[in-house]
């Protein structure tokens, strides 16, 4: 028997490492430790976090950059060979998998979660992306699809449906004609692997609420956090099923508050790749529902900081406690950036853990 997926322990707050993978994370600066996302620094980023706990490791997925000085994020490590390069390096952390539903097809993402499943000893998760950006799509000549979410529906159905057939299988939908179809081994996790997708419309969450164990999410305010957990519970209730809620936070841990700030202007602001900036917000803001619409002119400096997450800014005890309220709004877990991981997670891992371990959030 496997061991149940880290996701599944019993901590009252799960964290994980996010967007390794991609370079500069989630951060758009110009400054010179920004994130080159190496693979020697992706190793060593997942074997702090495996040490220390932390229950996952979740990529971006990402096909070309938004430009700017630094061409930002346009260097990334394809989701599926990079989780399986870390589940053969670590023992105990969740490694995840982000798929573009459109461009990936269910089969060929079957075999590879599931062999991924197999080398983590059934460790392995699926985050579910439907996509975002006409930029990327024409890369591969493919159009966004409208409702994407049908598409995804029907997508991970049949991963389903192949891992639980015991021989071949047809499948006649909207989006996939199948004959005679296969996909040996099955996953290791039962019906398949963890799954996840990030949402902040209706339609993704109600995709969530069908079909994932778990929906990342943002807020734009501590006391507006809340919210989200009620929308997405309600989603998730009203067709018989409980779905955990996530978020996602950028971290500048420092010290003093003081040395925190300041770091966090000049990385986000003074040193900002503001030309990748604008265009990644301006393609946010047309093409993705994954904000509040007027965090857009509200929030500039988070998005150079973390793509628009929350930002968890200050000395450690200042960062477990908001970390806390998170937990006590009703959020399971946060994915957490950084600009430099392999810099800046060991003092993180070292400093914050055990305050939350103090205060019952962790064991």
């Amino acid at each position: 028997m496997i061991k149940p997926h880290p996701l599944r322990n019993d901590n009252r707050l799960k964290l994980g490492v996010f967007s390794t993978n991609a370079d500069g994370g989630l951060a758009i600066t110009d400054v010179p430790e920004r994130w080159q996302a190496g693979w020697q620094d992706n190793l060593t980023a997942a074997q702090v976090a495996d040490r220390a706990g932390l229950e996952f490791m979740l990529p971006i997925a990402r096909w070309r950059g938004f430009g700017g000085r630094n061409r930002v994020r346009e260097w990334s490590f394809e989701t599926f060979t990079w989780a399986a390069g870390l589940a053969a390096a670590t023992e105990r952390i969740g490694l995840f998998m982000t798929v573009h539903v459109p461009l990936i097809h269910p089969l060929y993402a079957a075999k590879a979660l599931a062999t991924v499943d197999h080398i983590s000893a059934g460790r392995a998760g699926l985050n579910i992306v439907c996509g975002w950006n006409p930029k990327e799509f024409g890369m591969f000549g493919t159009p966004l699809v409208e409702k994407g979410y049908d598409q995804a529906a029907e997508w991970i159905g049949i991963v389903e449906k192949v891992y639980a057939a015991d021989g071949p299988i047809d499948f006649d939908g909207a989006y996939y004609q199948l004959r005679q179809a296969v996909s040996r081994p099955a996953s290791l996790q039962t019906p398949r692997p963890a799954t996840m997708n990030a949402a902040f419309g209706g339609p993704g969450r109600d995709f969530a609420a069908a079909h994932c164990d778990y929906l990342f999410t943002t807020f734009s305010e501590m006391d507006d956090a809340d919210r989200h957990i009620a929308d997405i519970a309600g989603r998730a209730a009203r067709i018989g099923r409980d779905v955990g809620a996530y978020t996602v936070a950028h971290v500048v841990c420092r010290e003093t508050q003081e040395e925190a700030e300041a770091y966090y202007e000049r990385y986000a602001v003074t040193q900002a790749d503001h030309a990748a900036v604008d265009e990644h917000m301006a393609g946010k803001k047309e093409f993705s529902q994954s904000h509040d619409r007027e965090a857009y002119d509200k929030y500039r400096q988070r998005f150079a900081g973390g793509a628009g997450s929350y930002p968890l800014v200050g000395t450690p005890d200042r960062i477990a406690r908001d970390m806390m309220k998170i937990a006590d709004k009703g959020y399971q877990g946060i994915a957490l950036t950084f600009v430099n991981y392999t810099q800046e997670l060991p003092y993180f891992c070292d400093r914050v853990l055990p305050i939350l371990r103090e205060a019952g959030y962790r064991n």
